[in-house]
């Protein structure tokens, strides 16, 4: 059946049920609606499908559109649930149950026929993450069973309202700043982080800090610091922590807020954004290795079980600077000196890695520099991994990767992946050859044909598909909350397991094997003399790719 794939953003959810309905077999097509009325109607007359789904969209849909051809909208609320903040409203009044909707496309937004729906639920992390985790499955599921039913030809949706079915109208509006303001001095903890989780990728909420207006992203609660409602309290690996009524928040990112007719800002690690404007304040870096108990907030962590290690780490969208670089190759180096036989590498519910961090290079005084600085940065992590020869590295991915983070997962000895991961394994997009040592771990996983594919087309593949092709070796079926517990019990299993040892002896076989027939150093060399011209040409693609990304601007279109 020929789909088109309607989107405002070409994100993750898009990617997601692109790369699902691409593996039952379905062609299909995207249109990214950018409000251009015309250019939609050519798209569909071109491709002349069978069905329009829009998983994400910002826009309505043209009448002559949706009156001639389905039109399948995706909707992040139950049935009755209306309007553009429905995510945003469920997460700010706290509810733990939730839901998707599939609907046909009418005259009134939200408002048509059902055909498919799937709850879910939403524990308490940010809006980005339950978007790409429980929201994310759950849409899946709906998308996947609407089309089962618009195939066969003989299902009639359910309307809204009406003897069938009556789902209460609950339209609401656009939930504005003036509703996500924080008020420093009532709020207590939970509330100001609930408020922040609610907007922590857009459009966060807008505050005065420091005498300047910004848009806060991201909440972790704070249980120990106390001070004077709004103050600033400290600073944590880039983070900022601020006082609320009754403890603090840590609030890991920030973007200014742009001045009428200026250029559209950029969001950063909050210490990096204040610059010059934040007081001299105690850096208090959380323990490596806390007591199991402590619930203090970190982006990095190591924990032990028996004979396996897990460095968990998780950073804001998934991004990596130079010092977050360092940072995770620091405690990587602690978890090498650990008598452990297998070392998890990530494990958590969200992104694993998306490579360099290229919000920090945009911002940056040479940006060029900067990308220099973040790439090595990064190739000395995955160096560190692919040298390991004592133990077995696991990489466990419990949500997406792209770019140098799938590079940094397949360094790894196996690679785990929860079924709802998305994996984009090139560069391409962003106008880079890559490094990391792709040239040598992809083509030893996949083969260079199948390499040379997957960099060059520059497509999402899901989960099922990585496993097919190699790129990963297990993949875990569980939500998002259970798979950091999920791939420690299988880590338990493989320390157990009476071939481990041989297992690492043959590994460490097998690296001096390769290091013989070409050294890493000749790999690493040789990627980075590319990147090295296309970071310090200021004419390459790479540059104007990046700022339109970083500003959520359209791209031109990218070469290599």
């Amino acid at each position: 059946m020929r789909i088109l794939l309607v989107a405002s953003a070409y994100n993750s959810l898009t990617q997601r049920i692109h790369a699902e309905l691409r593996d039952r077999r379905h062609p299909v097509e995207v249109h990214l609606a950018t409000g251009d009325d015309g250019a939609l109607r050519a798209a569909v007359r071109r491709a002349a499908p069978d069905l329009v789904i829009a998983p994400m969209l910002t826009t309505t849909l043209p009448q002559d559109v949706w009156s001639t051809v389905t039109c399948l909208v995706v909707h992040p609320g139950p049935p009755g649930d209306r309007g553009p903040s429905a995510l945003d409203w469920a997460i700010h009044e706290g509810a733990a149950d939730w839901g998707v909707t599939v609907l046909q496309a009418d005259a009134v937004m939200d408002a048509g026929p059902v055909w498919a729906w799937q709850p879910c639920p939403l524990p308490p992390a940010a809006k980005s993450d339950l978007y790409r985790g429980e929201v994310a499955d759950a849409a899946v599921e709906a998308v996947l069973r609407a089309v089962r039913r618009f195939a066969s030809g003989t299902h009639t949706p359910r309307p809204q309202s009406g003897p069938d079915w009556h789902a209460p109208d609950h339209t609401r509006p656009y939930l504005r700043q003036e509703a996500r303001r924080i008020d420093w001095a009532r709020d207590d903890t939970d509330t100001v982080v609930r408020t922040l989780r609610a907007a922590d990728s857009r459009p966060g909420v807008l505050d005065d800090l420091l005498g300047g207006q910004w848009y806060l992203h991201g909440g972790h609660p704070e249980r120990t610091l106390r001070g004077r409602p709004g103050e600033p309290l400290a600073t944590r690996a880039g983070a900022l922590c601020r006082a609320t009524a009754d403890g603090a928040v840590w609030i890991p990112e920030l973007r200014r807020r742009r001045r009428p007719g200026g250029p559209a800002t950029v969001k950063l690690p909050a210490v990096t954004a204040l610059g010059d404007t934040l007081p001299r304040l105690p850096e208090l870096p959380a323990p490596l290795m806390p007591a199991g108990d402590d619930p203090v907030w970190s982006d990095i962590r190591y924990t032990e079980d028996g004979p396996v290690g897990l460095l968990r780490f998780s950073f804001p969208g998934g991004a990596m600077s130079t010092g977050h670089c360092r940072r995770l190759l620091d405690a990587y180096r602690f978890a090498l000196t650990r008598p452990t036989a297998v070392l998890v590498l990530g494990g958590g519910r969200d992104f694993f890695s998306n490579g360099i961090h290229l919000n920090v290079i945009e911002a940056a005084a040479d940006p060029a520099a900067e990308s220099w600085a973040n790439i090595n940065a990064i190739d000395d992590l995955v160096e560190a991994v692919l040298t390991t020869t004592d133990r077995l590295v696991v990489a466990a991915l419990g949500g997406n990767a792209a770019a140098g983070g799938v590079m940094l997962a397949l360094a790894a000895d196996e690679v785990w992946c929860r079924r709802g991961a998305v994996l984009n394994p090139h560069y391409r997009l962003m106008g880079l050859h890559g490094s990391e040592y792709w040239t040598y771990t992809l083509p030893r996983r996949v083969g260079a044909e199948q390499a040379r594919r997957l960099t060059e087309q520059a497509r999402p593949v899901s989960a099922a598909t990585a496993l097919d092709l190699g790129l990963v070796d297990r993949v875990l079926p569980c939500t998002p909350q259970e798979f950091g517990e999920r791939a420690a019990r299988l880590a338990r299993l493989t320390a157990a397991s009476p071939t481990v040892h041989g297992r690492i002896a043959a590994k460490k076989a097998a690296r001096e094997a390769d290091e013989r027939a070409r050294p890493l150093a000749d790999h690493r060399t040789a990627e980075l003399a590319v990147m090295r011209r296309q970071f310090f040409d200021p004419h390459a693609p790479y540059h104007a790719l990046r700022a339109a990304f970083v500003r959520k601007l359209p791209a031109p279109a990218a070469t290599v």
